[in-house]
């Protein structure tokens, strides 16, 4: 039986800028109303990112098979080699050499303040990319373009491979109809608290109530762990204290991976949450989303000392 996973989602650079310097000092509010500020960005990076990039290369750290399925523009060659490298499947990255790989623009200064631009460029064109006659043991549905999102999961849902929906930063383009249509295709919602309070909002169904029509519901609560909804009772998923805290940003796409590594191998619902909430805390003592390189070795050294699980 096939263990790929197919990662809907996007796949992005990231461009992060520090500022070395207070924005509140530069943007006055007696002039916003015709804002024309510059700031000198001497420490500049660029990170490989996009959900459905960081999903598959951390689930590759557990040995996984994640096959991404993103739209990317003719810039995106350094990105389709890096994962080529890393033995990732990306025959289902479809290139438009035409625009351009989405692309968030990032500016921080000192207080952790960001100012930030987002091309969707190729990801537009995502519900383009057909997944029809592709087989896969598990999927996720990540943030994308709403068409995009939408046209997967149904595809997914007609070909009868769960999936796991992880709403994310497309939270601001679902409508309460939108999420109940989306939660009707599902096997597994993936949320962070925030989220789940949100979907709450616009469903009108808490977290409970919503697991009741799915295989499960996931809320993670960052250091405090996650909680598990599942066969009619709420579960809270211990924490693994991280080595340090430095950068959160992709965490949720760890988690994301873990969950799914666990599902693909039949494990208990419950242990797929314990090694997610180990994947979340190794990549937040990393900066950037896919910095992180631990061995499958530690990872499993880590699951064991920590849930007494073997990888």
């Amino acid at each position: 039986m096939s263990e790929d996973v197919l990662v809907c989602g996007s796949v992005a650079f990231d461009t992060i800028a520090v500022f070395e310097g207070h924005f509140k000092d530069h943007i006055l509010n007696d002039s916003i109303q015709s804002l024309s500020v510059s700031f000198l960005v001497p420490e500049m990076r660029k990170e490989f990112g996009g959900c459905a990039g960081n999903i598959s290369y951390n689930l590759k750290l557990l040995g996984g098979c994640p096959v991404p399925v993103g739209t990317v523009g003719g810039d995106a060659a350094e990105y389709l080699d890096r994962f080529e490298k890393l033995g990732i499947d990306t025959s289902l990255i479809r290139i438009l050499p035409q625009t351009f790989t989405p692309q968030c623009f990032i500016t921080t200064d000192l207080d952790n303040n960001q100012i930030a631009a987002f091309h969707p460029g190729a990801m537009a064109y995502s519900a383009d990319n057909d997944l029809s006659g592709r087989q896969a043991a598990w999927a996720v549905v990540a943030p994308d373009s709403k068409e995009g999102m939408f046209a997967h999961a149904e595809q997914l849902h007609a070909q009868h491979i769960p999936f796991v929906f992880d709403l994310g930063q497309a939270m601001p383009l679902f409508s309460g109809d939108d999420l109940n249509r989306m939660l009707e295709l599902a096997s597994i919602l993936a949320v962070n608290d925030y989220e789940a309070s949100v979907i709450e909002q616009r469903t009108h169904r808490g977290a409970a109530q919503i697991a009741s029509t799915l295989d499960a519901v996931v809320v993670t609560r960052g250091a405090r762990g996650a909680v598990l909804y599942a066969d009619g009772v709420e579960t809270p998923v211990e924490p693994v204290a991280p080595g340090a805290v430095v950068d959160p940003t992709g965490c949720g796409d760890a988690h994301r991976a873990g969950l799914l590594y666990g599902l693909v191998h039949g494990w208990k619902l419950i242990d797929a949450c314990r090694l997610a909430n180990l994947m979340g805390a190794i990549k937040v003592a990393s900066q950037g989303p896919q910095n992180h390189t631990p061995s499958r070795a530690e990872i499993a050294a880590r699951l064991k000392e920590s849930f007494d699980l073997a990888l």
